[in-house]
């Protein structure tokens, strides 16, 4: 995924099911410029449609896992139509995620702020070193994340997620463990070990299945409680008619492995 400047800003690496997308801006501290949010969306549709693909692992190279949006950029033009367009594209972006066929883990290594917390949040899974730090500093210099604060609070709850916007501050691992933004905090010896832990899993599930359920899961969490029940009913009612679901059943009653045939 060639930038304009021949430099790769987006790597891809496919194993056993499990596509790595690692931002690859290190020098800018893999700040989510216009080019890389638009390489990010541009993966994720192509991978969305490649049924090789189960998982996907979402990283950074270099000292942090994302500063956010690109400031340098963004006071490049501040007109309101330049703006508006950035970050509409990064909202379709994270929209686009949650509608991500393959559950995505994010593998955080270093600082997670601004944008780059707001992608992190917007990931299915997330696991964090124990030095990591996250941070939405927007009030900090005049500019509130609200964007930022759409993924925030349907991870996190309400008050904590107004602390983090208000205060602008670097937050722990610990905290953010907390807050419900992550799922598991490990020493830097371990955090690949523990991200590819939850890809196998996943990797050795029914493609089908989490096709299905990943969407159903997020479009839910905004229905009335009778209302969400009538949705998954349905969706589930339609799921044991695939063969996916018959042939796990059957290998379970069987105490054998399903042979998944996949979506």
């Amino acid at each position: 995924m060639p930038a304009s400047n021949n430099e790769t800003i987006l790597l891809r690496e496919d194993k056993d099911g499990i596509c790595t997308l690692t931002l690859n801006r290190p020098e800018k501290r893999n700040a989510m410029s216009t080019e890389l949010i638009a390489e990010l969306q541009n993966a994720f549709d192509t991978i969305a449609d490649d049924k090789s693909v189960k998982v996907i692992i979402l990283a950074g190279n270099g000292p942090i896992f994302s500063s956010g949006h690109d400031l340098r950029e963004i006071r490049g033009d501040s007109s309101y139509e330049t703006i508006h367009a950035l970050f509409q594209q990064c909202s379709n972006l994270m929209i686009s995620m949650k509608k991500q066929p393959q559950p995505i883990i994010a593998r955080v290594h270093g600082i997670a702020m601004a944008a780059g917390c707001q992608l992190m949040a917007s990931c299915d899974l997330a696991v964090s070193v124990d030095t990591a730090k996250f941070a939405v500093p927007g009030v900090t210099n005049g500019l509130f994340c609200s964007t930022p604060a759409v993924a925030l609070s349907r991870a996190a709850s309400p008050k904590h997620t107004m602390e983090m916007l208000l205060m602008g501050d670097l937050f722990s691992a610990k905290d953010a463990l907390r807050f419900g933004l992550i799922n598991k905090v490990v020493k830097p010896e371990e955090l690949d070990a523990a991200v590819m832990e939850y890809a196998a899993s996943i990797a050795s599930r029914s493609t089908l299945t989490m096709s299905m359920g990943k969407p159903t899961f997020y479009a839910q969490l905004d229905m009335e409680l009778a209302e969400a029940y009538a949705y998954t009913t349905e969706v589930m009612a339609k799921n044991m008619q695939e063969y996916d679901a018959q042939e796990g059943i059957d290998a379970f009653l069987e105490k054998r492995d399903p042979e998944w045939r996949g979506r």
